[in-house]
């Protein structure tokens, strides 16, 4: 089964301008995940526990992007040998591959999911792991929510796509886009 890391735990502030994606780590046997690397203090705030779990930049194979907002991309350069995926394509060097992420599996316990509610163009990372199903997301910005995202252009799809995240059997935890990761349960935002 996959193993899941967070390398920098989101926030955004209501006190001044600074914003941090979630940035997770996924290790799947030989391949290596990195998703939504995007604002961070600095290239070592990713690097730096990256290192830590014995990974050096050059060994990651795929980069997750949840969607194009600069505070989930920024820092994607970081890993030059990996291909980069999002809602429609996967990257690689100058190669552009047409396709759709639903249902794309990166490895065996690693699959991507279209999830649009926070933009049209919204993809989750859903990752199988011993103590269950673990999603990287932007569905949810934190635990609470919001209830409404203000950003999105479509309130429906984003109330429907977070009932199909939180239907996944074995669903163990959320790794919202702007927030710690939590257990998912009555409380959640639907």
């Amino acid at each position: 089964m996959a193993e899941v890391h967070i390398l920098v735990e989101g926030f955004i502030s209501d006190e001044d301008d600074h914003v941090r994606s979630t940035v997770g780590f996924v290790r799947d046997g030989d391949t290596l995940i990195v998703v939504d690397p995007g604002m961070v203090p600095s290239a070592e705030a990713i690097l730096d526990p990256l290192q830590a779990l014995g990974v050096a930049p050059e060994q990651v194979n795929d980069v997750v992007l949840s969607h194009h907002h600069p505070d989930h991309t920024l820092k994607a350069a970081l890993f030059p040998n990996a291909s980069a995926h999002d809602f429609w394509a996967e990257y690689v060097d100058d190669l552009w591959i047409d396709r759709e992420a639903e249902g794309l599996q990166l490895s065996p316990g690693v699959t991507l999911m279209e999830t649009p509610g926070h933009t049209p163009q919204d993809i989750s990372t859903v990752v199988e792991t011993d103590d269950g199903v673990v999603v990287f997301t932007h569905l949810w910005w934190t635990a609470e929510g919001p209830e409404e995202d203000p950003f999105s252009v479509d309130q429906e799809a984003l109330h429907r796509n977070r009932e199909r995240i939180l239907a996944l059997p074995n669903l163990s935890r959320i790794a919202p886009g702007h927030g710690p990761s939590f257990v998912p349960g009555t409380q959640t935002p639907r």
